[in-house]
């Protein structure tokens, strides 16, 4: 099972560069970084992480993931770099297609697409989304980028997206194209991943062990059925808590990848929380 670290990077934490390079040379398998690209100051959407309903100052503050993974890329060799999660109904499909196969251009193939279609109403109508069926709008989004990733001459006719044939330049350097790792609670998260992802990710506190046992077994049921390499589609927790007993009881149940949660917090104590983080779940020595 892999380990990585997921932060809400903000101008007031930490330089993406110094915690990219912290992180690859404790032994971190993968950065995720979360994305807001913009935060309405009046808004009626109840923040679902927390009980007053507010969500954290540094929601607000949060550096665009595409340009500081692609800084963390040209510092580190072997991290890989993660959206965690990307608002694809917030994106035009066309420029996130290119912005996808650049950055896992420039990092040599180490880009992981998480994905997600987000909780602020608010925020998704000011970008284009159409909210209330905002997973339908995301899955059309990721079937037009992978014609654009796939193809040398693409075209898509959609609901929401349609272009006649492009050029789509450069294509990704994994093939067909990164993971895409769905993040998400509904109950048909599974069926989605296996009908367009590649990986589902989901809050660790929301879920039991045993509850992941019984998706692990859920996911490979469905993937077998339609043809799928159950081995192929790999599930990710994320915010969970620093402890190796229950790192090695999600790697018993199936976990392919486990995230655990950097706090935002100046640069210096962010570090230094990296540090303790490593020797609390990945001994070194």
């Amino acid at each position: 099972m892999q380990i990585g670290i997921i932060m809400f990077v903000t101008h007031k934490t930490i330089d993406i560069i110094p915690l990219a390079q912290k992180a690859e040379a404790l032994g971190f398998e993968s950065l995720w970084l979360p994305e807001h690209p913009i935060y309405p100051v009046h808004t009626q959407t109840r923040f679902p992480g927390s009980p007053d309903g507010q969500a954290p100052e540094y929601y607000k503050q949060l550096v665009d993931p595409f340009v500081a993974l692609g800084a963390a890329a040209g510092v580190t060799q072997t991290l890989k770099l993660a959206t965690g999660i990307c608002l694809v109904p917030e994106r035009n499909p066309l420029l996130l297609a290119k912005e996808v196969a650049t950055l896992d251009l420039v990092s040599r193939g180490r880009f992981l697409f998480g994905i997600g279609a987000g909780w602020l109403r608010e925020e998704a109508e000011l970008l284009g989304a159409d909210f209330d069926h905002r997973w339908t709008q995301t899955r059309e989004a990721i079937l037009a980028m992978k014609e654009l990733w796939t193809k040398d001459e693409a075209s898509f006719q959609g609901t929401y997206f349609s272009f006649p044939p492009v050029w789509c330049y450069p294509k990704p350097v994994q093939k067909p194209h990164p993971p895409v790792i769905l993040g998400g609670e509904a109950k048909n998260v599974l069926k989605r991943v296996v009908q367009w992802g590649d990986g589902w990710l989901r809050r660790a506190r929301a879920v039991s062990i045993d509850d992941l046992a019984a998706a692990r077994k859920e996911l490979d049921r469905l993937a077998t059925e339609a043809g799928r390499d159950p081995k192929s589609l790999t599930i990710t927790i994320f915010r969970a808590e620093p402890d190796p007993a229950s790192n090695a009881r999600y790697a018993e149940v199936g976990v392919d990848r486990v995230l655990h949660l950097i706090p935002s917090v100046p640069e210096a104590e962010a570090l230094e929380e990296l540090e303790r983080l490593a020797d609390t779940v990945r001994p070194r020595g």
